[in-house]
């Protein structure tokens, strides 16, 4: 992960989180730090993050970039043995479903950027958002398997058309 680096859509989407003055919400499925080391401070990761741990024995969360399968102990209780990787495995419910359900209904406009669209919860995003009144943009590579529930979609690489649609943003159009 320490390999690669932000590209030009997560640099474009920090930079709109620190010019935009009204309530952003960015929710990544990506497991990486690229927003944050991009610059951006409004994230949310929904399936967790690589550089954390999760303490099974006392509820705590810890930065981490260690081994995990030596059991080490925890940084917050001690026990060894009770950490895992702080990521959502298949079948566990991704994490703040309440908030973003609220960021989504409360939106005015959503963006959904490079994703197929095929996996719940996140693929049912998008009818949230717009049956809550939100206008709804789609930047992806190709069309995804909800792009019928979109506004407006636009087709291309995300780091050539989000730089592109967060300049239209932030100039006012």
């Amino acid at each position: 992960m320490r390999e690669v680096e932000p590209n030009a859509a997560h640099r474009a989407l920090a930079r709109l989180d620190s010019a935009w003055p009204g309530d952003l919400l960015i929710v990544t499925q990506n497991v990486d730090d690229l927003h944050e080391r991009a610059g951006a401070k409004r994230v949310l990761h929904m399936h967790g993050e690589l550089l954390s741990a999760w303490c099974l024995a006392c509820d705590r969360r810890s930065a981490w970039e260690g081994r995990l399968s030596d059991d080490p102990p925890c940084p917050a209780c001690g026990r060894a043995g009770t950490l895992r990787p702080d990521i959502v495995w298949f079948g566990e419910m991704p994490y703040e479903m309440d908030r973003i359900d609220a960021a989504l209904r409360a939106a005015d406009l959503f963006v959904s950027i490079g994703t197929s669209g095929a996996v719940y919860p996140a693929a049912g995003f998008v009818q949230t958002a717009r049956y809550a009144g939100a206008r709804t943009l789609e930047i992806n590579l190709e069309p995804s398997l909800g792009s019928v529930w979109f506004d407006e979609v636009r087709i291309g690489r995300a780091g050539e058309r989000v730089p592109e649609w967060v300049a239209e943003v932030l100039e006012g159009n």
